[in-house]
């Protein structure tokens, strides 16, 4: 499927399209900004306020390894990043880029149609890091985000 407007290149490390076409960028904080565009939204998942961007950006209190401080904040925030990235550049990122970022990841996917009952999961351990969601908590928190 084709993406609705120009926002990543498909191709780009750590794009993932959604089924609806979206294209999302999921990193790691710890490695250096990658070369090219940048996000018009950043969502970043740390247990303390991330650094500056020059970008628009969105934090979640989200500690490694562990859930959202505030699970229906960051339903809000998810649901706002996946509603824009039909148009914009959106990047989801947490130190590490696995863990947290693959489960933000697997909920825009459910947000998007990918069954949450482990399929999102898969999807997108398939589509983005094959060890992306990493903790059982994770997964239930995928699996109850629908």
């Amino acid at each position: 499927m084709t993406h609705l407007s120009p926002t990543w290149d498909p191709a780009a490390r750590g794009v993932v399209e959604l089924p609806s076409g979206r294209l999302v960028r999921g990193r790691a904080l710890s490695s250096s900004l990658p070369e090219g565009t940048v996000p018009e939204m950043g969502v970043y998942l740390l247990g303390s306020p991330p650094p500056a961007v020059p970008w628009e950006s969105r934090w979640i209190r989200w500690p490694d390894f562990r859930l959202p401080a505030d699970r229906d904040a960051a339903r809000e925030v998810l649901r706002e990043a996946w509603e824009r990235a039909a148009d914009e550049r959106v990047e989801v990122a947490c130190a590490g880029g696995r863990g947290r970022t693959g489960t933000a990841l697997a909920c825009l996917a459910v947000l998007d149609g990918v069954p949450a009952e482990e399929e999102a999961v898969v999807w997108v351990r398939e589509r983005y890091h094959p060890r992306a969601v990493e903790t059982p908590w994770q997964r239930r928190f995928v699996r109850r985000f629908a």
